[in-house]
This record gives structure tokens, C-alpha cells and sequence, in this order.
């Protein structure tokens, strides 16, 4: 029996990204569509975002210069409706230019919460209007994170949604969206009676706690994270109300796209490879180390960086360890990324100190960042906690073995390579501390000296399967339950 599906995200890749809650929400909608179920999607229309989403957009009809009243703020906004690129599932674009024309998705603005309740409320008012009764809402971080109680408040009245089964994704537990306690008579409705105890003593509105508490679900992005939001080193605070959910946090590990993501196939190599055929990866190797003018040897092993440059990341614990370790060893380093700045000039000063070994490009390049996930023989991810995390699946894919630290998603993708036996896809290390992440690197480069053990390690890892055609079956199954339509 298909299902209706109302999926709600405040980023979706290609159009608006930040991070891995894009990426999720490019392309879970797209399985779940291509599985025969009616899926919309909605989310803001940025004034960042290129003018091709609008290219084919048109006003929907029952849904034009609707307003909308949040507290003392009054607003208007019109949906548009368009396409997911490459797809043919429904897009609705929430066009309030009052608050979404800003120069980025996210901003400190004093109206932050409005901007977002302005997603929320316009599409649950769009569901009216297109009486469109969702069997599933799809909520996304915190950004989404009241409608479950919206439909308790500002919308119990409607028996469209009397069946609508709320479900919430935490994406990163790091990010709440707390405001002042005062801003939840912008929500609108009677929520006093919903708001948590903490809010309702004058404390700050978490958004996100509210979303946990009100949800009929909460899911997350892996198993293991699942597991560490719930403790209180991993919960950022809210793991007490995530324990109290007697039907406990649901872990479903992010998927790879590999229509993108495949060097049998990837548009950006000139060499592609598979694993019956591996002479693809040298050549990429050799290509990309002329290209960056790096005096490294095919034979030296080359290890990848691609990321945003945050204390997330674990970038703390190479300050003292990566250096010593180019000082010692033969190999070299291709980083790319961007974020804080002591982060890229740690990378920079790397790069002037071993100009022969080391580039960094600072910023972001979907090019450059297929050709280093191709052309290195080792990805280094010594994060200090990682929701889901995708560049080590990416790599698993291209034969490039993961360097990882034993949290969320990596743990749960990555698994230990054993000499004696022959099995496991990386190295994994578990302290988070200097003397760990050196272990792990030095491992890694002593494994690589065993090209024939180095080859197998390659081949278990391109073996893997972590394509979204598995991972949706996940969602569905949950959506199932929730709403007890079975096929």
C-alpha cells in the first residue's frame, strides 16, 4: 500500500547545503518515490539559490500571497511548486522573501525562529489548502522540529492530519535551535500546555527538545550515534528526554548515492576502475600528483582529507601528531575543505612546511573532491563524534581505506583490518587523544607495505553495499509501523 509522505527539510542538496542533512534530503525522497509512494517535499526558497530551481516553478493555485500570523509578526507567502532536480518528485518552495532573502541559509538574526516557523506553519497551511493529507510528516533537526507539536496546537482542530504520524530526524544533536522563552507565543496556538517543564519555568524554548518529546518517532542517522545521543558525553544535553522515550531512538545509516559516488562510472575521473579492474586508481593517482605538482612516488601511500574544517572533525589531534608523522614517513597529503580558521591555517602551515608532500585547497571543489577520494590510498576521519559521516562510505566505494575514529556512523561502516584473517575495510582507532590517532596512521602505513593484503583490504571495502536502496527499506518499514499500512 503506498504511502503519503510529507517530508519537510530546511536544506536539500543541490539546492541549498550545508551539510549531511542535505544530502539526506536529496535523496531519500527520490527512493521513496521511486518505491511507488507519494512523496512532498517541502522547503524554503532561498534567494542564494540558483535561479534554475525556478526555471519550471509555478504558483500553486490554492496557495498564493497566503498570510500568515506568527504573534505580533505578520507575514505572506506564496508555494511554488516544482521538481527535486533529476526527479520527477514534487518540490513545494515556501517563497517569503521577508525572511529567506538573505545572503545565506542560515543566519544570527534576531528573527531566526520566525524564519523557520515560516517553513513549519506554511507547510502544514499548504496541506490545507491542497488538502493533502500526509500518512507520514517527515521532520528534519530542529529547523522543523514543532510541528509534531503543531499538530497537537495550532492544528488539532483539522482532521486532515488526525492520522498523520510525525516523525523526527536528528541530523546533528549538536545543533538545537534554542531561543528565548518569550518566542513561543510566535508559534501560535495553545501550546502552554505542551511546552516542556524547562520552558514553562521561563527557561529557553529548545526547539529540537520539543521535537523529541512530541514526535510519534525519532530516528537518527546511525546505530551507534542512536546509542551516544542517549548518554549524557553524547547527548548535548537532551539525552534524558531521549532515554525517557519508552520506544527509545531508531538508528538508520545513511545511504550513498552511487549514480554519484562510483568509480566504475564517476564523471569526473578520467580513469575509472572497478574491482576487476584496478589500474584505473594508479592512474588516477599518478594524474593527480603532477597535477598538484606533489614529488610523491606511485608507490608512497597517499592519504585524503575532504571536510569542513570544525572542532567536530577531530582536526585538534593532528596539531602535534601529523607532522612528526610527515617528518618520519614516506607518504603524502592532499587536504580539502573549509571552516574555522585555525583549522585551515594548521593545513597551510603543513603545506608550506612540506611543499612537496602536502597541498591544501581551501574551500570546496566537487571535482577535487572525487579525484581525492580516487586517487588515495588511505581517508583520514579522526572525528570527534560523527552523526553518520559519508566520505568514509565514499571511500570504502573507490578502494581508498578509511582512517577513523570508533564513533557514530564510522563505526558502524568502518570495521577493523585483521592481516591474519584478511577481513575488515580500515583502521579504526577509540581514545580520542594524540597517541591514538598517531597508532592509527602509523598502522595504516605499516599495512600498506603488504600491497597483496593492501589489495584484499581494497577489495572487502568496494564490496560494501550502503546504497539508499537498502537503507529506505529501513523507513518504510518504520513508516509501517507507525501508521499500520502494510502492503
Amino acid at each position: 500500500m503506498p504511502l503519503k509522505i510529507c517530508f519537510v527539510a530546511s536544506e536539500i542538496a543541490p539546492l541549498a547545503k550545508t551539510g549531511g542533512l542535505a544530502d539526506v534530503a536529496g535523496v531519500l525522497p527520490r527512493h521513496l518515490h521511486a518505491l511507488g509512494h507519494e512523496v512532498r517535499v517541502f522547503m524554503p526558497l532561498y534567494s542564494s539559490m540558483s535561479n534554475g530551481v525556478l526555471r519550471d516553478a509555478r504558483p500553486v493555485a490554492a496557495a498564493q500571497n497566503v498570510p500568515l500570523a506568527l504573534g505580533a509578526h505578520r507575514y505572506s507567502f506564496t508555494i511554488l511548486e516544482s521538481r527535486l532536480p533529476n526527479s520527477s518528485v514534487p518540490l513545494y518552495l515556501v517563497h517569503c522573501p521577508e525572511v529567506y532573502d538573505r545572503p545565506s541559509i542560515y543566519t544570527s538574526g534576531v528573527d531566526e525562529h520566525l524564519r523557520f516557523l515560516v517553513l513549519q506553519r506554511a507547510t502544514l497551511d499548504a496541506c490545507q489548502r491542497m488538502q493533502f493529507a500526509p500518512d507520514i510528516l517527515h521532520c528534519n533537526d530542529w529547523h522543523t522540529a514543532l510541528m509534531p507539536m503543531m499538530l497537537k496546537s495550532v492544528y488539532a482542530w483539522d482532521s486532515l492530519f488526525a492520522a498523520t504520524r510525525p516523525v523526527l530526524s536528528i541530523h546533528n544533536i549538536g545543533y538545537q535551535g534554542i531561543f528565548p522563552a518569550g518566542t513561543t507565543y510566535d508559534i501560535g496556538g495553545d501550546v502552554s500546555r505542551l511546552i516542556s517543564p524547562e520552558t514553562a519555568a521561563g527557561g529557553a524554548c529548545n526547539w529540537l527538545r520539543e521535537g523529541v518529546r512530541h514526535a510519534h518517532r525519532v530516528t537518527t542517522v546511525s546505530p551507534t550515534y542512536a546509542k551516544e545521543i542517549c548518554t549524557p558525553i553524547g547527548g548535548h544535553g537532551l539525552d534524558g528526554v531521549l532515554r525517557s522515550r519508552a520506544d527509545g531512538v531508531v538508528g538508520i545509516l545513511n545511504g550513498v548515492d552511487y549514480n554519484d559516488w562510483n568509480p566504475a562510472t564517476d564523471r569526473y575521473l578520467k580513469h575509472h576502475y572497478s574491482p576487476e579492474n584496478l589500474s584505473g586508481k594508479r592512474f588516477t593517482k599518478r594524474s593527480l600528483l603532477d597535477w598538484l605538482n606533489l614529488s610523491v612516488s606511485d608507490s608512497a601511500p597517499l592519504v585524503g582529507v575532504v571536510s569542513r574544517m570544525t572542532v567536530q572533525k577531530g582536526f585538534d589531534l593532528l596539531f602535534d601528531s601529523l607532522p612528526r608523522i610527515l617528518e618520519t614517513r614516506d607518504m603524502g597529503l592532499v587536504a580539502l575543505g573549509s571552516g574555522e580558521p585555525h583549522y585551515e591555517n594548521f593545513f597551510v602551515h603543513l603545506q608550506q612546511r612540506f611543499p612537496d608532500r602536502v597541498v591544501f585547497h581551501r574551500g570546496y571543489s566537487e571535482e577535487l573532491s572525487h579525484l581525492i577520494e580516487a586517487a588515495s590510498d588511505m581517508f583520514l576521519m579522526p572525528s570527534q563524534y560523527e552523526p553518520c559521516g559519508l566520505n568514509q562510505m565514499y571511500s570504502l566505494k573507490y578502494g581508498t581505506a578509511p582512517i577513523v575514529r570508533r564513533t557514530g556512523g564510522l563505526a558502524d561502516s568502518v570495521q577493523m583490518w585483521d592481516p591474519a584473517t584478511r577481513q575488515g575495510t580500515g583502521v579504526v582507532f577509540n581514545d580520542f587523544d594524540v597517541p591514538a590517532v598517531e597508532w592509527a596512521i602509523h598502522t595504516a602505513l605499516d599495512f600498506f607495505k603488504d600491497q597483496d593484503g593492501w589489495t584484499q583490504l581494497m577489495l572487502n571495502g568496494m564490496a560494501q553495499d550502503f546504497s539508499w536502496d537498502r537503507q529506505t527499506g529501513e523507513y518504510v518499514k518504520l513508516y509501517r509501523e507507525l501508521t499500520g499500512k502494510w502492503d
